[in-house]
């Protein structure tokens, strides 16, 4: 039976002690429009603890994709507070928030986002290289490898199908070895069986590095493979529920 537990205080919701992982209160965000101010999300608050699994659903336009940009720090709330891995989020400037996404997040989004010119370990070993890490094309190529494209690293992204373009996204996404990954509608530019298989290679990923996940889905499967479910409507939480 599915346990509701959006009522919980963060530490309990987060499902261990201290502090969670990721802690979100009142969390509001609001943009202008010629008709007047547009309130994208309206008092979001919600935790997760470190390793959990959360898929985040709703219809369109309610507010998913910009959660997971103020979450990753791509974006400001204009409202609330978001602590994440320690950070408050709201109290940091551009290039504090620029380091944060660099030692915290792994971010797949739906579109690729592959650098055209750059060869597919080129494109893994970005993240290290920002960071100024050693050895980052060596990384990039065992990244390619643990996605199944270790044959695959000198190829440019045109000569890649989507499958293996969302694969190179991926070793992107986990070669710094993030503690949160963020995936939003990855499988969503992808025919079925590709899909399934980027998602089984995405969730096997998580297991072994001990990730926390956020993924935006509309798929019920899917998002019960996460192990909870938050469920948005109009900018606010609706549900929030353990499954499986």
């Amino acid at each position: 039976m599915d346990a509701i537990v959006s009522d919980l205080p963060l530490a309990a919701a987060s499902g261990r002690g201290g502090e969670p992982l990721i802690a979100v209160r009142d969390l509001a965000f609001t943009v202008a429009s010629a008709a007047g101010k547009i309130n994208i999300l309206k008092g979001i608050t919600f935790s997760v603890a470190g390793g959990e699994g959360v898929a985040i659903v709703g219809p369109s336009g309610s507010g998913k994709s910009t959660l997971m940009m103020l979450l990753g720090g791509l974006d400001r709330a204009t409202g609330g507070s978001i602590r994440v891995a320690g950070h408050d989020l709201t109290a940091l400037d551009e290039d504090a928030l620029a380091r944060f996404r660099r030692d915290h997040v792994g971010i797949v989004f739906q579109a690729f986002h592959l650098v055209p010119t750059m060869t597919a370990e080129e494109n893994v070993a970005l993240p290290l290289e920002f960071a100024g890490g050693a050895n980052a094309l060596a990384r990039a190529r065992e990244a390619l490898a643990r996605v199944g494209l270790g044959h695959r690293t000198r190829h440019y992204p045109a000569q890649l199908s989507g499958g293996e373009q969302q694969r190179v996204a991926l070793a992107r996404a986990i070669v710094a070895k993030p503690s949160i990954l963020l995936a939003d509608e990855p499988t969503g530019n992808l025919d079925g069986a590709t899909g399934a298989a980027v998602m089984d290679l995405l969730f096997g990923l998580r297991a072994e590095l001990g990730t926390t996940l956020l993924l935006i889905t509309h798929d019920e499967r899917l998002a019960a493979r996460c192990g909870r479910i938050i469920s948005l409507a109009d900018g606010r939480i609706e549900s929030d529920r353990v499954v499986g």
